[in-house]
């Protein structure tokens, strides 16, 4: 455990979490998980991450140690897209976890990662090594890892100022009027069961666009583009659409028409600034076989 201490010598009114993830070279969610634990003090005081600085002000940081998980590198088949001394782009299969946690410990791609590339960034720990962002367990599809923490920061901030672009296809639950629109929601945990993720009134803002790519009889072939990145975010909204992704036994119907391992969701586009050469680089993977078995079979 360390402590590290910082005195606000200007009055510049700038958040806690935007001056010390310049500071301490952390990403703004690690700021926030701080702040939420009670780590981060100003003159005494615990802060919130969105609390605003003022001249004077002296802030205290008591920086946890990491937690020795074993995280052994693992010899799983991994999909690498693209990769360079920076960053890699994955295609992530179906019913892998991304990372340790809640149970998980083992099999994760952090632990392919390790055994198959020669380095990740560190920025966010030993249990999340390169991981700059998600996609859950059993949707499937491209994420961008950080080889570098150089890398990292770039890309985390990509993905805050929402420059950073994802397209998903999902197969929906019966047909869908709309041919485009966008959802505008705040999405915080279900009150009801807190496992799970909900369009509530007091949530952080979540927008979705979505436009049709072709209408079965009963289904709807649909693209998505994030605007923000919620937990769950597509899948909340497709369920608040009417129409939940076919598969997703946490948000759509429990009686599955077709007998598959997860929702029918997958991360088909991938858009970024490449963190050190400065040029937009563009990736796209095709949907997976058990996927389009499905369309087959409603064409």
């Amino acid at each position: 455990m360390q402590t590290k201490t910082f005195q606000i010598t200007e009055n510049s009114g700038i958040r806690i979490d935007v001056f010390l993830s310049e500071k301490l070279e952390f990403t703004r969610s690690r700021i926030k998980k701080l702040c939420d634990d009670g780590c981060v003090c100003v003159d005494g005081k615990t802060a919130k991450a969105n609390k605003t600085l003022k001249m004077g002000e002296q802030i205290e940081v008591t920086i946890p140690d990491n937690k020795n998980l074993d995280l052994e590198p693992q010899n799983i088949p991994l999909d690498i897209i693209y990769q360079d001394e920076h960053v890699a782009v994955i295609n992530k299969s179906q019913g892998m976890t991304v990372h340790a946690g809640n149970g998980t410990e083992g099999s994760t791609l952090v632990n392919a990662l390790l055994y198959h590339l020669d380095n990740l960034s560190g920025i966010n720990g030993v249990v999340r090594p390169g991981i700059v962002h998600r996609i859950d367990k059993n949707t499937s599809g491209l994420l961008v890892v950080a080889k570098s923490d150089e890398a990292h920061l770039s890309l985390a901030k990509q993905l805050e100022d929402k420059t950073c672009k994802r397209i998903y296809i999902a197969l929906l639950e019966g047909v869908l009027k709309t041919d485009k629109g966008r959802i505008c929601t705040c999405i915080g945990r279900n009150p009801k069961d807190r496992t799970k993720m909900a369009v509530v009134a007091n949530g952080r803002e979540a927008i979705t666009d979505y436009e049709v790519i072709q209408r079965f009889s009963n289904y709807t072939l649909c693209k998505f583009s994030l605007k923000t990145g919620r937990t769950h975010q597509i899948r909340v909204h497709a369920k608040h659409l009417g129409h939940p992704i076919v598969g997703d036994k946490e948000y759509g119907y429990k009686n599955q028409k077709f007998n598959l391992d997860g929702q029918l969701l997958h991360a088909s586009k991938l858009q970024f600034v490449h963190p050190i050469t400065k040029e937009t680089v563009k990736f796209e993977c095709p949907l997976p076989e058990y996927f389009e078995k499905i369309i087959k079979k409603l064409k």
